[in-house]
């Protein structure tokens, strides 16, 4: 049985695929859950203007992705927490955190989009990558410093 995916599907494919499956695969599960319709020569031809509108639409969204990562050029933001020995801070700095530093910035940018595999726990510089599209990644530095003591 041949379906088209609406949805990406880790082991089949992604979106827009006209993939073979078993047919009961293909009734029973990817049909009744609308992650993929029949591939029928009308709907491959629906699929085909939808494609060619999301990479229009992805090529528009890139090229402001890679403005938007001009303006990230040289970009620093920084944070005076307090710590303890070693340099450890009390808390973290968290891609929310940072998010919001770059919102006081004039940069409107999802927490999500910030790839802080961990939250910051102690002080320095560190290279953030952020992720604003699926092709361009740009980095932020972060510094983190001490607080004085009071």
């Amino acid at each position: 049985m041949e379906v088209i995916l609406k949805e990406d599907i880790g082991t089949l494919g992604s979106k827009g695929d006209v993939v073979k499956v078993a047919a009961g695969y293909g009734r029973n599960y990817l049909l009744p859950k609308k992650l993929a319709i029949p591939a029928t020569a009308a709907n491959k031809k629906v699929i085909e203007q939808m494609r060619a509108a999301a990479v229009r639409r992805s090529a528009k969204e890139k090229s402001s992705a890679e403005e938007l990562a001009k303006q990230f050029e040289g970009l620093s933001v920084s944070f005076t927490r307090k710590s303890g020995e070693n340099d450890q801070l009390f808390g973290s700095v968290t891609s929310s955190d940072i998010a919001e530093a770059l919102d006081k910035k004039g940069f409107k940018l999802d927490r999500r989009k910030i790839n802080l595999h961990d939250p910051l726990k102690t002080l320095g510089e560190f290279d953030v990558p952020v992720k604003l599209h699926k092709e361009v990644t740009t980095h932020v530095k972060v510094i983190i410093e001490k607080q004085a003591a009071e």
